[in-house]
């Protein structure tokens, strides 16, 4: 006797039930799979942004060293300048003693003047 349409039928529906499970199980997979690989991702994409951030802050305190640095040059300058306008002012005073006395006296008047006008 052969298979009749039912058999068939029955049959083509189990070997569809078991395609199915199979399809299920390997879409598991794939979902474990896929979560695993982005967890990789993320620990791997983690670790460059720790990285990156290291980096950063490395030459953030290397950029404050050097700004110490440039700061001590700056005063420095701002020092020698200071020194050459003070030897400046004594070669003045030096080569004209009574012409400094008189600017000297004459701003020293100038101030109390203004000082004393500020009072009232």
């Amino acid at each position: 006797m052969s298979p009749t349409h039912t058999d068939n039928l029955k049959s083509n529906l189990s070997e569809s039930g078991s395609h199915l499970k199979q399809a299920a199980r390997d879409a598991g997979e794939a979902v474990k799979g896929v979560a695993s690989a982005a967890g990789d991702e993320a620990r791997l994409g983690k670790a460059h942004i720790k990285a990156d951030l290291a980096d950063s802050a490395l030459a953030a305190v290397a950029a404050l060293e050097e700004g110490g640095a440039a700061a001590g040059e700056q005063v420095d300058a701002l020092m020698d300048k200071g020194r050459d306008l003070i030897d400046s002012a004594a070669d003045l005073i030096r080569e004209r003693p009574i012409a400094s006395f008189g600017a000297a006296f004459a701003a020293g008047w100038i101030i109390a003047k203004l000082a004393r006008s500020g009072d009232k």
